[in-house]
């Protein structure tokens, strides 16, 4: 694998926003894969308001390279006003597993 995988966590007011948004990541070849996570319990502060939401959680399988276009994707996509996108580092894991995920990526140019 020539290039660093990324991991971007984002989510989402329920599952079937999650799911939309992970195919059409995919269908675009700006992620390898997405999974969904359907329920999530997330707590937080708005407007000086405590929420306790159900959401889901979509995770975003990509290469560094495209993690700004995943980033823009889902801001232009996404129901929040602000909503979660976190990206980590996938620093080790399947050889096999991350150069398929490259190839994925990279289809979008050939």
């Amino acid at each position: 694998m020539g290039e660093k995988a990324v991991l971007i966590m984002v989510t989402l007011g329920g599952r079937d926003d999650a799911e939309r948004l992970g195919e059409a990541l995919v269908v675009e070849h700006l992620a390898a894969c997405c999974s969904v996570v359907p329920t999530v319990h997330s707590f937080y502060y708005w407007d000086d308001q405590l929420r306790r939401e159900h959401e889901a959680l979509l995770l975003v399988k990509t290469l560094e390279s495209q993690a700004a276009g995943v980033q823009e994707f889902v801001r232009t996509h996404h129901s929040y006003e602000v909503p979660e996108i976190l990206q980590v580092a996938i620093e080790g894991g399947s050889s096999a597993y991350l150069n398929w995920m490259e190839k994925q990526v990279t289809k979008a140019g050939l």
